[in-house]
């Protein structure tokens, strides 16, 4: 009888150590779960790796704009060599798109605007970002956050360019000039053919 016992008992624990391994396992993939972008650009691919984790929202509202085709057939429109490319707002011709609502300001995540990482362009108001983001194509520390005030609270990272370094310093690289009272405007249309989530 107690031998019978014993074997339950040992194969209780074992199938609990099992479940709770396995339960262990999928909070630790949750937790490290990347999301992976793709802008196919008509200057070639660009991939961007999302940091779910240190920016949800900023993330979730990226993704949402993806999903739902918004930056299909948008293009870079701001483009300034050794600063950053921007994009995301605005169709060929310097359409303005409309957007959802702003979304916080997730820039105090430790993420910073180093070369190749991607953040949320905005206005002077910190809390303004909707769907316009840019790459940083140099270290700009000076977008990092600081302090929680409307000049220090810094431009939010949520992300790196993985692949497509390349293409990104040919798009800085491309002539711009003043259009539809904008400037830095590429004098060529640099456009975000088509945006996908990919693994």
């Amino acid at each position: 009888m107690k031998e019978i016992f014993s074997t339950l008992l040992l194969g209780c624990l074992l199938l609990c150590s099992a479940q709770a391994a396995q339960i262990s396992q999928q909070h630790s993939t949750q937790k490290g779960k990347t999301n992976m972008v793709k802008l196919q650009t008509n200057h070639g691919n660009i991939t961007l790796e999302l940091d779910e984790e240190r920016a949800p929202a900023t993330v979730k509202n990226f993704l949402d704009y993806v999903n739902n085709g918004f930056y299909n057939n948008t293009v870079f429109h701001r483009v300034i060599d050794n600063f950053m490319i921007q994009g995301g707002g605005f169709e060929p011709g310097m359409r303005e798109k409309p957007t959802k609502a702003p979304i916080r300001n997730e820039a105090a995540n430790g993420l910073t605007n180093d070369k190749y990482t991607v953040a949320m362009a905005r206005t002077s108001d910190p809390h303004s970002a909707t769907a316009q983001f840019f790459i940083n194509v140099k270290d700009n520390s000076f977008l990092n956050y600081s302090a929680p005030n409307r000049h220090d609270y810094g431009y939010c990272v949520f992300g790196k360019v993985v692949s497509g370094t390349e293409v990104v310093d040919a798009i800085r690289k491309v002539k711009t000039g003043n259009k539809a009272g904008h400037q830095d405007v590429p004098l060529e249309d640099v456009i975000i053919v088509k945006a996908e989530v990919v693994q």
